[in-house]
C-alpha cells in the first residue's frame, strides 16, 4: 500500500467536514482503538498464558463467562472512562450500567454499549471472534448521572457503531451514518491501516448462515427457508452453502463481503430469540444497512426500529444481503 490511511487520520479529515465537531467522538474511537489493541495482544497469546476457559463467573445473561470476557470488559470500560469523553457504558458483562461520574465525564455527551468479546469460547479451538460496539447521544441532561433511558433508545438512534475482529487479522470495521469503513492492524507497527474503504454488501450471496442444530425448534418458516437453500436451482445459484462459525462477528464479517444472511430466530428453547438486541443486534444492523442490506427481527419488523424495553433485551435476528432478507420474510409471511 503505498501512503496509506491510519485509523486516526482517515476519523480526523471526516471531523474536519464538520465545524461543530467537539472531537468527542474522535477520543472515543482513539479509546476503543487502545482497548483493541489490548485485547488483541492478549488473544494472540492465548495457549501461552492463562487467558482462556471458562472464569467462574455467570454474566447477567445466566452464560458461564469465560476469563477473556471479564478482561476484555475491563480493559474497554477502562478505556472509555480514561478519557472523560463517555458519561457511561453498558456491556453484555454487566448486571446493570456502569455510570462515570469523575473528572470530565459527568459533562460528556455519550454512552457506549459494547459486547467485550462475542464468541469467546472459541478462542480454546483458535476461531476468529470479535468485540461489537455501539454509540449513542445521551438524553439525559449534561452534569447530571446518567440513566436509564440513555441506553434504552432504538437503534436508529445511534452515532456509530462498528466491531472488531480478530482473526488472520485484526479489522476494525464501523460507520457513522455516511458508509462503512475496515481498517486492518498492522501489529508491527501498531496502527489500523485502511484496508476496506466504502464497503458494500452484494444484493445477494450464496452463503446462508444458521445453527441447523436447532432446525426441528424452528419456525415452520425459516425450516421452509432453509429447504429453499439447500434446493438444487442452478438459475438461481442453489443450493447455497451452508457456513456457521458460531461467532456473530465472524459469520456477518464474512457475509458482509461475500454476500450471504445470517439467522438466529426464535424457536422452542429461545420463543423471544437469543442474540441482544442492544449490544448485537443494532450494531450489527446499523452497519448492514450502511453497506446495501437488511436487518429484521420479523415480518416487516426492522431490527433498528425497535424500542428496548430493558437492558438485555433479546430478540430474533436475521441480517445480510437485501434480495435474501426479503426472501426468508416471503417464507415467513407464508409460513409464520
Amino acid at each position: 500500500m503505498k501512503n496509506p490511511t491510519t485509523l486516526g487520520e482517515f476519523i480526523f479529515e471526516c471531523q474536519a467536514e464538520y465545524p461543530e465537531a467537539t472531537g468527542a467522538l474522535t477520543s472515543i474511537f482513539s479509546s476503543l482503538r487502545l482497548a483493541a489493541k489490548i485485547v488483541h495482544r492478549e488473544i494472540n497469546k492465548a495457549g501461552l498464558v492463562d487467558i482462556t476457559g471458562a472464569a467462574g463467573e455467570i454474566n447477567a445473561q445466566g452464560e458461564a463467562q469465560q476469563k477473556l470476557d471479564v478482561f476484555a470488559n475491563e480493559k474497554f470500560k477502562a478505556a472509555l472512562a480514561a478519557r472523560g469523553v463517555t458519561c457511561g457504558i453498558a456491556s453484555e458483562e454487566e448486571d446493570h450500567y456502569v455510570f462515570f461520574d469523575e473528572g470530565h465525564n459527568l459533562n460528556a455527551e455519550y454512552v457506549v454499549l459494547m459486547d467485550p468479546l462475542d464468541g469467546s469460547s472459541n478462542i480454546d479451538v483458535n476461531v476468529s471472534v470479535g468485540t461489537i460496539f455501539s454509540i449513542y447521544r445521551r438524553i439525559s441532561p449534561v452534569g447530571e448521572p446518567v440513566t436509564m433511558d440513555d441506553f434504552l433508545q432504538p437503534g436508529r438512534n445511534q452515532v456509530a457503531a462498528g466491531y472488531i475482529i480478530y482473526g488472520s487479522s485484526t479489522m476494525m470495521v464501523y460507520t457513522t451514518g455516511n458508509g462503512v469503513n475496515g481498517f486492518t492492524y498492522d501489529p508491527s507497527v501498531g496502527v489500523f491501516y485502511l484496508s476496506h474503504p466504502n464497503m458494500q454488501t452484494p444484493t445477494t450471496g450464496t452463503i446462508y448462515s444458521i445453527n441447523e442444530g436447532g432446525y426441528e425448534r424452528f419456525p415452520a418458516g425459516v425450516k421452509q427457508y432453509i429447504k429453499y437453500c439447500q434446493e438444487n436451482d442452478p438459475s438461481t445459484h442453489r443450493p447455497y452453502s451452508s457456513r456457521y462459525i458460531g461467532s456473530l462477528v465472524s459469520d456477518f464479517h464474512r457475509n458482509l463481503i461475500k454476500g450471504g444472511i445470517y439467522m438466529y430466530p426464535t424457536s422452542t428453547s429461545y420463543p423471544q430469540g437469543k442474540l441482544r438486541l442492544l449490544y448485537e443486534c443494532n450494531p450489527i444492523a446499523f452497519l448492514a444497512e450502511q453497506a446495501g442490506g437488511k436487518a429484521i427481527a420479523g415480518v416487516s419488523t426492522r431490527i433498528l426500529d425497535i424500542k428496548p424495553e430493558k437492558l438485555h433485551q433479546r430478540v430474533p435476528f436475521l441480517v445480510g444481503s437485501p434480495e435474501m432478507i426479503d426472501k426468508v420474510e416471503e417464507f415467513l409471511r407464508v409460513f409464520g
